[in-house]
């Protein structure tokens, strides 16, 4: 018994002490391990945890601008001046019944216009007006514009009252001081762009008479550009019509 204790004595003393280097080396490890256990991860941080997952990126909503027929476009704007500057001389068109060519350069305008205005609704409130004519190739109208001299008088305005709320539509021409024709049609909206029109009556109207005439048609008119100021039309007969806001409300 008393070998075995010294055996155990020697065997302790053989253990070579620790170093108290190593000792502190390892108190300064421990703190660091510590010190860096309890640092915030900032940016600069090697490693990074992130619990999200990653979404694919959604590809841009580009939606298509919507076009309003008072929206003017510098291009618009300009096609516009041009085929108001090519019918300002054409008495309605009275001028342009003679000449081919001047014709022709009018209706490639309209053409023009019509093709800013595609894409555009012209059959919604801002139809609802007292138009005024410019200008048309309509036979019937300059016929009565050209000669109403023959009936002691001359043509005033000449107006196009739509009313789309209550799906009326009147042809005017007056003749001042109180002479009037006018035709009553009724309206259908049947596209973005297109009106069907049927007539209902007509009426030659003077200041202590009136004259009642049967209605005599029915078509549709397609307004293929339509702004604040001017609205340009092709009907069923390939006829065309330049009308502008008028100041003032028609009443029959």
């Amino acid at each position: 018994m008393h070998l075995k204790g010294e055996s155990r004595q020697r065997h302790r003393a053989m253990k070579p002490p620790c170093h108290p280097r190593t000792m502190s080396g390892r108190r300064q490890a421990s703190k660091k391990s510590e010190k860096a256990f309890n640092s915030p991860l900032t940016l600069s941080s090697p490693l990074t945890v992130s619990t999200t997952t990653k979404q694919k990126p959604r590809p841009p909503h580009n939606p298509k601008p919507k076009i309003t027929c008072s929206s003017l476009t510098t291009q618009s704007q300009s096609a516009k001046h041009h085929l108001l500057n090519l019918i300002s001389d054409q008495e309605r068109g009275l001028k342009t019944q003679n000449d081919t060519n001047k014709r022709d350069s009018i209706i490639k305008a309209i053409d023009a216009m019509a093709v800013l205005g595609r894409n555009t609704v012209t059959t919604g409130d801002s139809l609802s007006a007292t138009w005024r004519l410019l200008w048309t190739t309509e036979k019937e109208q300059l016929f009565i514009i050209e000669k109403a001299y023959l009936f002691g008088t001359q043509a005033g305005d000449v107006l196009q009252v739509i009313d789309v709320d209550n799906k009326t539509l009147n042809n005017v021409i007056t003749f001042p001081p109180d002479g009037v024709f006018f035709v009553r049609s009724s309206i259908e909206i049947a596209s973005s762009q297109r009106v069907n029109f049927k007539f209902t009556s007509a009426v030659l109207r003077g200041k202590n008479w009136e004259f009642p005439l049967p209605p005599f048609g029915q078509g549709w008119f397609e307004t293929v550009y339509l702004d604040d100021e001017i609205r340009v039309v092709k009907d069923i007969r390939d006829d065309y019509l330049v009308v502008e806001r008028a100041p003032y409300n028609w009443k029959e």
